[in-house]
């Protein structure tokens, strides 16, 4: 039992990728086919959110697949299919964009803010740890009289209505 629903788990996640490459995309030559699927797991989809055009079942991620082996069968190396596919869709085609200055925000934002927030946490903490408690109230004669009292009477001290 605990096998089979391994088994049924393990198509279940199988099956979007599975669904992703049709049949009349696979190339004839399995070397060109190898080259073709290695690419395509480096390569966004423009549609979709952080998805490999390989696992894509999106219309432009399957037109992406087909330029890639396209490309492969018209004999380019795959620096040059990558160059091809950033010409046409910029640098965010790439799931691995370089590093160059139009693509320094996606790579040093996140640790930046990580970074200011660090710094900003540290800061009032120890402004925090400076600060002196506030000093508890002094009571004045009149009510420490009357707190003298309510303790020996044994009454609530709570004003009456």
């Amino acid at each position: 039992m605990r096998r089979r629903a391994l088994l049924a788990a393990a198509a279940a996640l199988a099956a979007p990728a599975a669904l992703a490459t049709e049949p009349s995309e696979i190339l004839t030559d399995p070397a060109l086919e190898v080259r073709a699927r290695a690419i395509g797991r480096t390569l966004r989809c423009v549609v979709c959110q952080n998805q490999a055009i390989d696992d894509s079942t999106a219309e432009v991620a399957r037109d992406m697949r087909r330029a890639v082996r396209e490309r492969l069968v018209a004999g380019d190396s795959d620096p040059a299919v990558y160059a091809f596919m950033v010409a046409r869709y910029g640098d965010y085609v790439l799931l691995k964009p370089p590093f160059k200055a139009g693509t320094w925000a996606l790579w040093l934002g996140a640790p930046a803010v990580l970074a200011v927030a660090a710094v900003a946490l540290f800061v009032a903490a120890r402004r925090r740890a400076r600060s002196p408690a506030p000093a508890a109230p002094v009571l004045s004669d009149a009510e420490r009289q009357r707190v003298a009292s309510l303790l020996a009477s044994g009454r609530d001290p709570a004003p009456e209505r």
